[in-house]
């Protein structure tokens, strides 16, 4: 069944290019017959020019024989082009709907299916799809017409010889049929070992600097070294078997020839057959020697592509657990009834497979004007509530409503342009300080941009730098340190101008200095908006509005700093482990 879908997927992407499709089957078609009819005119001139001595006959056969020729090599050249060209449309169309489906998942499927596996299915396995859909274009069709056609050929030349032909193929048909036997596990294994390899050098790379400071390059290599010897005993085991298979082809079809050669010689000398004849019919076992290594080799890359294809339809079939409404709730469709008014009501998430939910029973409003801090141990659910509001997940019990409308009525897109989202890994993508700072809006102009750099306490080292806003930001913004990096992420949902702010522990890699000097900037730039910030410092989130207390994945209190310094014996222990009561007071 499996296979069945993989070729369904591929067909659905071959679709939308039936015309060249059709138009480079019959190129091939007409080439290969042009082929088969060559050598009956060359036993013609064997036979009647040259044994025959009639000179007019080679010259006016020979001229034919060079028409086909160029006819055949036109055709045969222009079925490649298109063949190629509708290969590489459809690899193209599959890496970008791969793509597209990856940016629609919510975290939980991106979790599911890994971050290694789901670029080893754009990208390698996207390939493999390609190579025997350029293959199958290529030979499926030519393979059949020249094997098929060789053999009536070879037939019409001599019955007797072409009974050589009926013992070749049931051994021919057996051998190539145990190759691919033993072989597809092996590249299901390989694909297996691709997702392996990458995900140890992506975790290597990103955690490059932990490596370092550990001392564990030794150990990581020697890691690699195992995955990588892996993929290389799965990817050698597969190659001894393929190579296997074109040396059997061979071997079985050469004593064919051998056969035919003695045989027909003797045919020859009885006077039995004509040279022409014995000609023309090695020339058919050459066309169908050719055919069947050709039939063999693809057959060879199908299993690999099989289940490559299978990966890919397993990545754009899969649909998000966050869903998109019907329609969009009228209510948001005006900019007066905006406010950023957010209310959990009874709140749950459970993950499938989970033993308790990771969040339960989240009761509370974030008011307009006002900042909302969630705190509590690691672990509690922190970054896990903050994601629920732009839906990175859906809540699978009770609600969280935008002025009244379900988050989940509410298109993500639409939902997600009324947010700023400082995540709390600050990541920065490759360019320019001013594209990066404009990924929140776009049409941002210059002026805009210092003025959030300003509110994010980043002005004075972006205005340090040669270029400024134009000064080159390296992948993943390594240019910069961390605390750099999350005032520059703070800037860019600062320049957005949204309807609620989500701070997710954003202020961790800033001094108490700064920290103090950005909270107090943000006080009036987010005074119309709703904040939520998720915190690890007492110090940060003391002079909130309201605070939210996680323990886990339940909130175990809610009031403002001093209410719950009296109340919540959690909040207690976290402000003792942070400083004495007296202190923070």
């Amino acid at each position: 069944m499996k296979d069945v879908a993989a070729l369904r997927c591929v067909a659905r992407y071959v679709k939308p290019y039936w015309a060249g499709t059709v138009l480079l089957l019959v190129l091939h078609v007409v080439s290969t017959m042009a082929s088969l009819v060559l050598p009956a005119i060359n036993a013609t001139v064997v036979d009647g020019g040259v044994v025959g001595g009639q000179t007019d006959l080679i010259l006016r056969l020979g001229g034919l024989m060079l028409v086909i020729s160029v006819f055949q090599v036109a055709c045969s050249f222009t079925a490649v082009f298109l063949s190629s060209r509708v290969a590489t449309a459809m690899a193209h169309d599959l890496r970008r709907d791969l793509f597209a489906s990856a940016q629609s998942f919510s975290a939980e499927e991106v979790a599911e299916f890994g971050v290694p596996t789901l670029i080893t299915r754009s990208t390698n396995d996207v390939h493999q799809v390609q190579m025997v859909v350029l293959s199958v274009f290529n030979v499926m069709v030519m393979s059949p017409i020249m094997l098929v056609g060789g053999i009536i050929m070879a037939v019409r030349e001599d019955v007797r010889l072409s009974g050589l032909m009926i013992l070749t193929a049931p051994v021919l048909g057996v051998c190539v049929g145990l190759i691919l036997w033993k072989v597809v596990p092996h590249f299901q294994r390989m694909q297996q070992r691709l997702d392996t390899i990458n995900t140890v050098l992506r975790e290597q790379v990103v955690g490059l600097r932990v490596v370092r400071a550990f001392t564990q390059e030794d150990r990581e290599a020697e890691r690699f070294d195992e995955a990588n010897q892996h993929l290389y005993d799965t990817s050698l085991s597969a190659g001894k078997l393929m190579a296997l298979n074109t040396p059997t082809v061979l071997f079985i079809m050469s004593l064919s020839q051998v056969a035919v050669v003695w045989f027909g010689g003797l045919a020859v000398d009885s006077g039995g057959l004509q040279v022409g004849s014995l000609i023309a019919f090695l020339s058919y076992i050459m066309f169908i020697l050719i055919a069947v290594t050709m039939a063999t080799s693809l057959f060879m890359m199908i299993p690999r592509a099989a289940v490559a294809a299978g990966r890919i339809d397993e990545v754009l079939g899969t649909t998000s657990s966050v869903e998109e409404p019907a329609s969009a709730p009228p209510a948001l469709l005006t900019e007066r009834s905006r406010t950023g008014r957010l209310r959990f009501d009874h709140a749950q998430l459970s993950r499938p497979g989970a033993e308790s939910p990771v969040l339960s029973d989240i009761c509370f409003t974030a008011e307009p004007g006002t900042t909302t801090a969630v705190i509590g141990s690691t672990g509690a659910g922190k970054t896990t509530l903050l994601n629920l509001i732009p839906r990175l997940y859906d809540v699978t019990g009770g609600s969280i409503t935008l002025d009244g409308v379900d988050l989940r009525d509410i298109p993500a897109q639409e939902l997600r342009s009324h947010i700023g989202l400082v995540p709390q890994k600050a990541f920065l993508f490759s360019g320019t300080v001013a594209s990066n700072i404009r990924y929140g809006r776009p049409e941002a102009t210059d002026e805009e941009i210092w003025e959030s750099l300003e509110a994010a306490q980043a002005a004075d080292f972006i205005r340090a730098l040669p270029d400024q806003l134009d000064a080159p930001v390296s992948q993943g913004g390594s240019t910069f340190s961390g605390g750099q990096r999350q005032r520059l992420a703070i800037a860019r949902a600062l320049v957005r101008k949204p309807l609620i702010y989500l701070f997710d522990d954003s202020f961790s890699a800033l001094d108490a200095a700064t920290d103090a000097q950005l909270r107090e900037a943000l006080t009036s730039w987010t005074r119309e908006s709703t904040v939520l910030m998720v915190a690890q410092r007492v110090a940060t989130v003391r002079e909130c509005e309201q605070i939210i207390v996680l323990d886990g994945g339940a909130a175990s209190g809610q009031g403002t700093h001093h209410e719950l310094l009296e109340t919540n014996q959690v909040y207690q222990e976290i402000v003792t482990s942070q400083a004495l009561p007296e202190e923070v007071r």
